[in-house]
């Protein structure tokens, strides 16, 4: 059965809670269901492999197998097909090699569930979940499938409750339809809210969602509130997330490094179609005929096949591939598992790194300091009250809500107080709204509202006197500024007023290597700017701990701050950091920054975050990241700090190096062997022999076989393709290669032989010159910043070697030709063998090109404006249309009816300030 058509049967929704499904029933169900995954994480190896065969280029080369069969040319029939099979060979193994090193480190960020099963609560990962599973839905999880809420997990016997709720709504409308009716919410919720759910991504609210008995929480969506038991009603692919992903399976985004290829693979092709007209021309004037004779190059079919064959790369698109492939294994080892592969590239041209403060850029290693207690109170009962308004979520321990209950180790009377019998009657966990925590408990008959928060937040609760209130203030400012974060306490007993206990006092300290890790950024031309939910003081006495700048901002500023269009863009652009800052202040602040043509990375943690880690260029889950983050993020980190993520982006700007290196040469070769045997045809009537230009094409991919793993050097700046300097600086080393083979060629027409002492072969000695000098212009293009890799080295001498033995026995020279002008006679033998002397010239030789080839490649990328041709412009600024956009997202559309003459119109008008609609 195909589990993309396949709809639950309502029988297997009647799971027991208590003993949830059996073992021996998950494999029938997940038959016919299937796995709990939007795609099958294993992929056809074999058509994985065919799709090595697929593209443009590769079109192109087996065209050209079609025609030497056709001119039965099998050896280099069979030439080009081992060339095709070498290019898919190694780049399937290299991709599967780096893609099983990622997928090990995958498998310690998937997905896991709580699931009820043969009895017992049992952790496994949530692909392995079916459809009437029961499941245990928690605060700070993501929902792992599509499941409806039974009862709370601290209230099973409510599940009688939930099946004659059940039994009611059969036959009915389902419930998810009716739940857009807001005119009767209020009469379908049955009970009291088991869990709260961000559903941002699917509906774009930004509060999070109450969800009652009977309710469906949507798989992928965080719970922000709550522990509830839920039954699973569909797997991934028929969740509402699935529903709507596969809407758009079809259209695939082949991401900018895919159409970077394209175009390159496209642009090769016309030019090649070019050459072989000017070829075919040149063959009409020298009379050649179609396809005879049968065993000679010079026939305008065999111009053809030649052209295609040094024309077309077609190791571009594997060898590019699997670098990336291999950059993504290289990345792993350091603990950033890659979601995709063209998130290398956007991570090697980021220049902005918008990164939260918590964790990253400090060492997430909190201590209470001395704290602040308020007069006439005891020490003791506030530490008792910051401990009941923490988190009961002992699983998923928010840091603050962690460090509160260990400092209780120093306060033992406090731990005396917390032993009386206290029960939590409900618990209300942070919200950046109210922002404080909040738990009603019970002792003794007494009913106390404990709350913790930011100090400001808990100041609003009370009615203090306005001199303590200034107290409270001045001490919340003198922690900000010696660093450390604050905490305010109250508590309320039964109906009386607040009581402001006090204040704890947290500090988290910078990493160790952070300071000297922005520095290195900087130098990298990446721009740091902290995000933190801190108040501005502490934020701004960080910054000055890490050398970051201090032009540090209220977040306020974005929005209420009477900023608008230009203003406020460059009010994002010049600022070092943003303090309080909410989710949505992160958001706005990588759309100002890709509007002034930033690349911007994000990083992020939790479920609130993913919008920004979707929207940024390239979005970074920190260590510890929520699920959710993890899910949105292109790539996730397994490892804390800021170092960790500028090691990162020192690696795929490496990566990118390698890929471009390659590029260049591989397009120079291209131009080299058009230019020369294009122009040798047309004006001598010669061409190096098809058997031979096969080996050359063969032997450029097995040299550069090893680029993925080539000991690249990183740029000091943010990397781009920069293609207009790519096609330049490519074609310019084609025409010196194409010169520095001329030269060659007219030397051998010399009575004496030129290049050639004793005796040799015009061919072989021509084949021996392209294949050195081709080889070794990989080392060109690479850079001298870093010394090669073995594997490099080993593969270009080793190719040099064959390159070398062909030279000396002549093998595959052919018979002999008459080239106009004449060539001497002895230079064109059946005997085809070239003397050790003239080899050794002939490597001098190409060694000498080389270094001038080096020479001319470094002076061009010293040119200035060749250096920065194709560099798009950053922190690019139109005034005039940020400015209208500014004013028309002041604008609305209002509708006025007038019932007196039963007319309508609509009008523009000022949209309302958000303190207007507030009211």
């Amino acid at each position: 059965m195909d589990p993309n058509t396949f709809e639950v049967p309502d029988d297997w929704l009647y799971t027991d809670l208590k003993q949830g499904l059996a073992s021996s029933e998950l494999e029938n169900r997940r038959k016919r269901a299937g796995w709990n995954e939007l795609s099958t994480e294993k992929e056809n190896m074999f058509l994985k492999f065919l799709s090595y065969f697929t593209g443009p280029i590769l079109y192109v080369m087996e065209l050209a197998v079609v025609l030497a069969a056709g001119l039965q040319d099998w050896i280099d029939f069979g030439v080009i097909i081992a060339i095709l099979l070498l290019n898919a060979g190694v780049g399937w193994y290299q991709e599967k090699q780096a893609a099983d090193v990622v997928a090990s480190l995958k498998g310690d960020i998937a997905l896991r569930a709580t699931v009820v099963r043969d009895g017992s609560e049992q952790d496994v990962k949530a692909r392995e979940l079916v459809p009437g599973d029961i499941v245990i839905i928690e605060e700070g999880q993501v929902v792992p499938a599509d499941a409806r809420l039974i009862c709370a997990y601290d209230n099973p016997e409510a599940f009688d409750e939930y099946k004659q709720l059940m039994a009611e709504e059969e036959g009915e409308e389902p419930r998810e339809k009716k739940d857009t009716e807001e005119e009767d919410e209020e009469d379908k919720h049955h009970g009291v809210s088991l869990v709260a759910c961000d559903q941002s991504a699917i509906t774009g609210e930004s509060l999070a969602v109450d969800k009652y008995m009977g309710d469906t929480t949507y798989y992928t969506t965080g719970c922000k509130r709550g522990k509830a038991f839920g039954i699973v009603t569909a797997n991934a692919r028929a969740s509402f997330v699935g529903r709507t992903a596969s809407l758009v399976q079809g259209a695939k985004d082949q991401g900018h490094f895919k159409a970077i290829m394209n175009s390159i693979g496209t642009a090769l092709l016309v030019v090649v179609v070019l050459w072989i007209l000017v070829a075919w021309i040149g063959g009409f004037f020298h009379n050649l005929n179609i396809a005879t004779p049968m065993h000679s190059s010079n026939n305008l079919l065999h111009y053809v096949l030649i052209l295609l064959i040094v024309g077309v790369p077609v190791g571009l698109p594997v060898v590019t591939t699997t670098t990336l492939a291999v950059g993504a294994a290289y990345l792993a080892k350091e603990k950033a598992i890659v979601q995709k592969l063209t998130a290398i590239e956007s991570l090697a041209g980021v220049d902005v790194l918008c990164s939260d403060k918590t964790g990253t850029l400090t060492a997430n290693q909190l201590s209470i300091r001395e704290p602040f207690v308020s007069e006439d109170v005891d020490v003791n009962w506030m530490m008792a009250v910051a401990a009941l308004a923490s988190s009961h979520n002992i699983k998923s321990l928010d840091p603050i809500d962690k460090v509160t209950i260990l400092t209780l180790k120093r306060y033992p009377k406090a731990r005396e107080i917390l032993e009386q019998g206290w029960k939590t009657e409900k618990y209300t966990p942070f919200d950046p709204v109210s922002k404080r925590i909040t738990a009603v408990c019970i002792c003794d008959g007494v009913r106390y509202t404990c709350a913790k928060g930011a100090p400001k937040a808990i100041l609003n609760l009370s009615n203090c006197s306005e001199e303590t209130a200034a107290l409270f203030r001045s001490k919340a400012g003198e922690f900000a500024r010696r660093g450390f974060r604050s905490l305010g306490v109250a508590v309320q007993k039964n109906d009386e007023p607040w009581d402001l206990l006090g204040m704890l006092s947290m500090f988290d300290p910078p990493r160790e290597d952070t300071a000297q890790t922005i520095a290195e950024a900087q130098f990298l031309g990446l721009q740091v700017k902290m995000l933190t939910g801190d108040a501005i003081a502490i934020a701004k006495e960080t910054c000055k701990m890490l050398a970051l700048g201090t032009k540090v901002y209220n977040s306020d500023r974005l929005i209420h701050g009477g900023l608008s269009g230009t203003t406020q863009h460059d009010l994002v652009e010049r600022a070092d950091g943003f303090a309080e800052v909410f989710p949505e202040h992160k958001y706005q602040v990588v759309e100002m920054l890709q509007q002034r043509g930033h690349l911007t990375a994000m990083t992020g943690d939790g479920v609130n975050d993913a919008p920004s880690l979707k929207k940024s260029d390239c979005g970074i889950a920190v260590e510890g990241a929520s699920e959710a983050a993890q899910a949105a993020a292109d790539i996730v980190f397994l490892a804390p700090g800021l170092s960790t993520i500028v090691s990162a982006i020192k690696i795929a700007r490496q990566i990118f190096q390698r890929m471009k290196a390659y590029i260049q040469y591989r397009i120079a070769l291209c131009f080299h062997l058009e230019i020369y045997l294009v122009s040798s045809m047309v004006i001598i009537n010669e061409t190096v022999r098809t058997d031979l230009i096969v080996f050359l094409a063969l032997f450029a991919d097995l040299a550069t076989i090893a680029v993925a793993y080539d000991n690249a050097h990183f740029e000091a700046r943010p990397v781009e393709w920069q293609l207009p300097k790519i096609w330049i600086i490519s074609v310019m080393l084609g025409v010196l290669l194409a010169i520095a083979t001329w030269i060659m060629r007219g030397a051998l027409f010399l009575p004496s032989g030129g290049f050639i002492q004793n005796f040799g072969n015009v061919q072989e000695v021509l084949f021996l010159e392209i294949s050195l000098t081709e080889n070794w212009l990989i080392f060109v293009t690479r850079g001298g910043q870093t010394y090669p890799s073995f594997q490099l080295v080993g593969a270009i001498f080793g190719v040099d070697v064959l390159s070398t033995l062909f030279c000396v026995f002549g093998w595959l020279s052919g018979d002999s030709y008459q080239t106009t002008p004449p060539t001497p006679e002895r230079f064109i033998n059946n005997n085809g063998r070239t003397s050790i002397v003239t080899v050794v010239v002939v490597w001098c030789y190409s060694i000498a090109v080389t270094i001038v080839i080096a020479i001319v490649y470094y002076l061009m990328n010293r040119v200035a404006w060749l250096d920065n041709l194709g560099r798009k412009k950053r922190s690019r600024q139109d005034t005039t249309m940020e400015n209208i956009l500014a004013h028309l997202s002041r604008v609305a559309v209002e509708h006025e009816k007038d019932d007196v003459k039963g007319t309508s119109r609509f009008h523009l008008a000022s949209k309302a300030t958000e303190a207007e609609m507030d009211e």
